[in-house]
């Protein structure tokens, strides 16, 4: 039995979504993670933050916050990884990153290459997607899951935008979406392209503040529907929590 949003994932980019006739593998760079990013983090994304987006997906249940990222990273100690050094010097005193912060880290490490450096707003809904004791900021291990999470959302971006022009079609944002494991109404389609299109196309700062959206709101509910049925009773303080925390 299915329900809207649950079930096997249709596929992770490069397994089951139409690409256009790009490679899997060589896909231009332009400053993406999984190849250079340049800045001071420079060199090859390696290990928890480069290749696969958290393996084969799950066969039932949900997709991992729609599309299989995995937040595990080992009982390596923090000083050991390779990105500590790069966090511990955009976190400041207080050892945790703000929405500041990580706008910052982002443009200077060359992240979105040649799209548009993200805005204020889309970092503080990323930091907010993996805010679990609500600080408002982002320890080292939600600095990381954050990577990952964006270098596979920037992967998925990349396919559609061929041109390179910094953004893509509605129908291609539906098919985008598709490819993180979310089964949606075309209803909710229809509102979600509405939301988050500029002139009947979607910018890559409005397609990753989508994807935090999509991926931190399946979350909420993902724990409160612990029988997997698609439906959940929310107390009206709850719900108000849940969807303006992001």
């Amino acid at each position: 039995m299915a329900y809207p949003g649950y079930g096997a994932m249709p596929g992770m980019p490069g397994q089951g979504m139409p690409q256009h006739g790009m490679p899997q593998h060589g896909m231009p760079q332009h400053g993406m993670p999984g190849g250079h990013m340049g800045g001071p983090m420079g060199g090859p994304m390696g290990g928890p933050m480069g290749g696969p987006m958290g393996g084969a997906p799950p066969q039932g249940g949900y997709a991992p916050y729609g599309g299989g990222y995995s937040s595990g990273y080992g009982a390596a100690p923090a000083a050991n990884d390779p990105m500590w050094g790069y966090f511990t010097a955009i976190a400041g005193q207080d050892g945790e990153v703000d929405a500041e912060e990580l706008q910052r880290c982002l443009t200077q490490a060359g992240f979105t290459g040649t799209y548009s450096p993200f805005s204020l707003d889309t970092c503080r809904i990323m930091i907010a997607m993996l805010d679990r004791d609500f600080t408002g900021k982002m320890g080292f291990n939600e600095f990381k899951e954050l990577f990952t999470a964006l270098n596979g959302w920037k992967q998925n971006f990349i396919m559609f935008d061929q041109d390179r022009s910094g953004s893509i079609e509605p129908h291609e944002l539906t098919q985008a979406i598709a490819a993180m494991g979310y089964r949606v109404s075309p209803q909710a389609l229809n509102a979600i392209i509405k939301r988050y299109n500029k002139g009947g196309r979607i910018y890559f700062d409005d397609y990753v503040a989508c994807s935090v959206k999509l991926r931190a709101v399946s979350d909420n509910f993902k724990r409160r529907d612990t029988m997997q049925q698609g439906s959940v009773t929310f107390q009206y303080d709850d719900f108000i929590q849940c969807t303006m925390s992001i």
